[in-house]
């Protein structure tokens, strides 16, 4: 196979933020052509997980999110901190921040990138079973989350209405159920 990959020959940032960060590079591909501006967007690592109540209900979120206007369901996650030490401990300190769930069990899913064209992050997707409500939300300042529980059809009858938007989050429901062997092809 043919390398397709480019080297990069400058790189500047524009913008440095903790959660955003801009960078505008000069890259060269293996035939000699020369890519300038290039623009990369740096984010952390995130996680997420389609998580299970010890009930088998399914938890969403609904959270309006600005730069669309829009409220929506999305399943819970967010980003790795410093002071998780896997993604595994990463995923069950966001769910038990958003939604107030502990998991008896996860499997990780893989990971998957929200656009490998401009970002440099990765997501990593878990199926979490076994929830039990153990807490109250412990939401961060910018954070206002309701918590639905939704039977497996339900959550496929969401998908085929097109009602979860997040794309990433869509990749990991698709994951999970066919984990659980819900998906017929």
């Amino acid at each position: 196979m043919k390398d397709l990959s480019w080297k990069t020959l400058t790189s500047e940032y524009l913008y440095k933020d903790t959660w955003f960060t801009v960078k505008k590079e000069k890259c060269e591909t293996q035939e000699g052509k020369i890519i300038y501006p290039y623009y990369v967007y740096e984010f952390p690592t995130w996680v997420t997980a389609v998580a299970l109540t010890a009930e088998g209900k399914v938890i969403l979120e609904r959270q309006y999110r600005h730069a669309l206007g829009q409220t929506n369901y999305e399943i819970p996650g967010g980003c790795v901190d410093d002071t998780d030490a896997t993604l595994q401990d990463a995923i069950a300190r966001e769910l038990l921040e958003e939604t107030g769930y502990t998991f008896q069990h996860y499997e990780y899913l893989g990971k998957t990138s929200s656009n490998p064209s401009t970002h440099d992050n990765w997501m990593h997707m878990y199926l979490a079973t076994g929830g039990t409500l153990t807490a109250g939300q412990q939401l961060d300042h910018n954070e206002e989350i309701e918590i639905y529980l939704f039977t497996i059809d339900e959550i496929k009858k969401l998908l085929s209405e097109n009602q979860i938007v997040q794309s990433m989050h869509v990749t990991a429901l698709f994951y999970a159920l066919e984990k659980m062997g819900e998906l017929k092809y």
